[in-house]
């Protein structure tokens, strides 16, 4: 389905070509339609499906056909700022062709940022981004009126009740007029979801697209190897397989802090994002990476949801992340909407009951590659978790037996 046959408005079909969308994915092909009819929605769907598309057209399309006041008429909470400053930057591609006004809320910046939000507040944004607590911090100054809003959006809402957001979400919400469209999305439903959706939704139409489950398009390898050669052989792969942008994460600041350094002498062109960094300076990396003249970048899981750019074609996990639902986020960074990707985990000798875990959910093993004859020898892949055994791949004290085998023999253990 293309995105002519939506019926859009000209202006903001304008903005989608110029961004360079045609077709339309599954979950846009669902959700829109609904949204388009005043439905609330609940939609479940893996990542990199296009979701963000899927809420921002309609409303936008919504906004532009009808007449609306100058208050804020829709209001998209997220957790993280990355992703309030990806969907800001989506916002302002699709929206340059119209006379939609839009700002990006957000906590860590300095003080001349925060006298912006107050008067895009105080006179009016036609759509707001934000962070739970950023917009706490507006709302208690009591001059935030959502009294014209028509439009509520919780993006990656088992992200924010995760993160503890739970109370803050009540009070936004608490501010919001009753008669709204509202549409939940979240990359899982547990029951603390459906519960907050049994409360905030009205007769939604529920969407479910693929839980859990990695694109299909992202080709996923590991190599199993001590953990003395994963510099190593992240350098070999980064050397060896063709990329536009690759995205490492580490499950620790201090590795990606180590990892990035190394590669820098190396003499790669790297860069590196974790908590530690000014907001700035995340902002800085990201363009330098969205735009591909900073060619490989390091981070620790908070870019996991918080990011999206279609040109990454490569993830390579340094560390097996801690459950299957962060290795779904994690590799969904890579074959966004239509394109194509790779995934690659480096797992060591400790962390193989983990990754046995991980396959557990995909529900089929993950193809072991060599591993290059140079590394020297590398660890039999024994995990205990096989077949069977609990979610978290440990299980008590019992450590699996391992054993060097000569290169490559110790790679394709199923």
């Amino acid at each position: 389905m293309r995105f002519t046959d939506f019926n859009f408005h000209p202006t903001l079909l304008e903005g989608i070509d110029a961004s360079g969308y045609e077709t339309a994915t599954p979950v846009q092909e669902q959700v829109i339609p609904h949204i388009m009819a005043g439905k609330d929605i609940i939609a479940s769907a893996q990542t990199g499906t296009g979701k963000t598309a899927a809420f921002l057209l309609p409303m936008m399309n919504h906004l532009i056909t009808h007449k609306h006041d100058s208050q804020v008429s829709a209001l998209i909470v997220v957790p993280t700022r990355e992703l309030a400053i990806q969907i800001g930057q989506h916002l302002e591609g699709l929206s340059y062709f119209t006379d939609i006004s839009s700002i990006a809320i957000y906590g860590g910046n300095d003080g001349q940022n925060f006298v912006a939000e107050k008067k895009a507040l105080q006179l009016g944004a036609d759509i707001i981004v934000c962070t739970p607590g950023r917009m706490i911090a507006h709302i208690n100054m009591n001059y935030v009126s959502f009294a014209g809003l028509q439009f509520l959006v919780l993006d990656e809402a088992d992200r924010m009740l995760d993160m503890g957001f739970q109370d803050d979400i009540n009070l936004i919400i608490n501010q919001l007029p009753k008669k709204r469209q509202t549409l939940l999305f979240s990359a899982t439903m547990p029951d603390k979801i459906k519960k907050l959706a049994q409360k905030i939704l009205h007769q939604p139409e529920e969407i479910y697209i693929a839980i859990s489950k990695p694109a299909e398009k992202i080709v996923q390898r590991a190599y199993v190897v001590f953990e003395e050669q994963k510099l190593s052989l992240v350098k070999n792969l980064l050397q060896t397989i063709p990329f536009k942008s690759a995205l490492i994460f580490c499950s620790r600041k201090q590795n990606v802090k180590q990892l990035a350094r190394e590669l820098h002498r190396a003499k790669v062109n790297v860069a590196e994002i974790h908590s530690d960094l000014e907001q700035q300076e995340r902002e800085d990396v990201l363009l330098g990476f969205g735009s591909q003249r900073i060619p490989v970048l390091v981070a620790t899981d908070i870019l996991s949801r918080g990011i999206d750019i279609d040109t990454i074609d490569l993830v390579i996990n340094y560390d097996v992340p801690n459950d299957g639902e962060d290795y779904v986020h994690r590799i969904g960074r890579t074959a966004r909407a239509e394109a194509e990707g790779m995934a690659l985990t480096l797992i060591s000798e400790k962390e193989q009951n983990k990754f046995a875990a991980i396959e557990q959910l995909l529900g089929k093993p993950v193809e072991k590659s060599l591993v290059p004859q140079e590394l020297g020898p590398v660890p039999v892949y024994q995990p205990r978790v096989r077949g069977g055994g609990n979610n978290h791949g440990g299980g008590g004290n019992r450590r699996p037996q391992y054993h060097s085998k000569p290169r490559n023999s110790g790679g394709r253990g199923r």
